[in-house]
């Protein structure tokens, strides 16, 4: 029997918050990020900031980076619990609509790494600018409340970008190894050979929002709207795979 939307949003809300590996992750998203930026600023942001070179805004959301990974994964492991021993079976005989299905545990997903994504990162921000003494920016500095709320955002497309991508490939450990080292690593090897077109990418795209005058093409706002693309298209990808493919 096909169930009310309301109750189908319920009923992701608890599968997600009954399994630890997810439900971790999501969690993880704030206590990596908080520990990555306490123990940078603590240990060298003083001695960072009087490089020439030194951006204080981008700096000050430096461990976003590390934050990006735990929301990857809660994307990733939120959906691929329902391609292990059946699962989807018995959701799609609970829900038989696999777009309301589907939207549903999106929705969900979406909502709660926009709820954790803005608190990291505004407490990323203020935690870390504690440390930084004279070299300290606040919230009313140019640029600093626009990437604090842009951060929380790029965390939660990212996050969706991996759900997506997570039904296509119905594999948490496939996006897993593939999408971390490209945004660790492949992404910035192509952007010291592709140039310009690198700030297309999903993750530079997104992270435009944290410095204060971005270089290139695109503005703070037009670049999250790229890592939006990246995301939609990626989200319809898997809708496509979830309507097409047998449970």
């Amino acid at each position: 029997m096909d169930m009310s939307t309301n109750a189908v949003l319920r009923s992701e809300w608890i599968k997600i918050r009954s399994v630890r590996s997810v439900a971790y992750s999501l969690m993880a998203v704030f206590a990596v990020t908080l520990a990555v930026i306490v123990l940078a600023t603590a240990t060298v942001g003083q001695a960072e900031a009087g490089n020439s070179d030194y951006e204080p805004l981008f700096s000050a959301f430096y461990a976003l980076n590390f934050g990006q990974i735990a929301a990857i994964s809660f994307g990733a492991t939120a959906i691929s619990s329902e391609f292990v021993n059946g699962a989807l079976r018995i959701s799609l005989t609970a829900v038989p609509r696999r777009g309301l299905l589907y939207a549903a545990k999106v929705s969900v997903i979406g909502a709660l790494a926009l709820a954790v994504g803005l608190i990291t990162s505004f407490a990323t921000f203020l935690v870390g600018q504690t440390f930084m003494g004279e070299y300290a920016i606040g919230l009313g500095d140019t640029g600093a409340l626009r990437a604090a709320l842009g951060g929380g955002v790029y965390l939660t497309l990212i996050a969706l970008f991996a759900a997506g991508l997570t039904t296509l490939l119905r594999s948490a450990v496939a996006v897993l190894s593939t999408l971390i080292p490209f945004l660790l690593i492949v992404s910035f090897v192509v952007g010291d050979v592709a140039g310009d077109v690198a700030q297309y990418l999903p993750d530079q795209a997104g992270q435009l929002v944290l410095h204060q005058n971005p270089d290139g093409d695109l503005g703070p706002w037009t670049g999250l709207t790229v890592t939006a693309a990246w995301a939609a298209l990626a989200l319809v990808a898997g809708w496509w795979s979830l309507r097409t493919r047998d449970a």
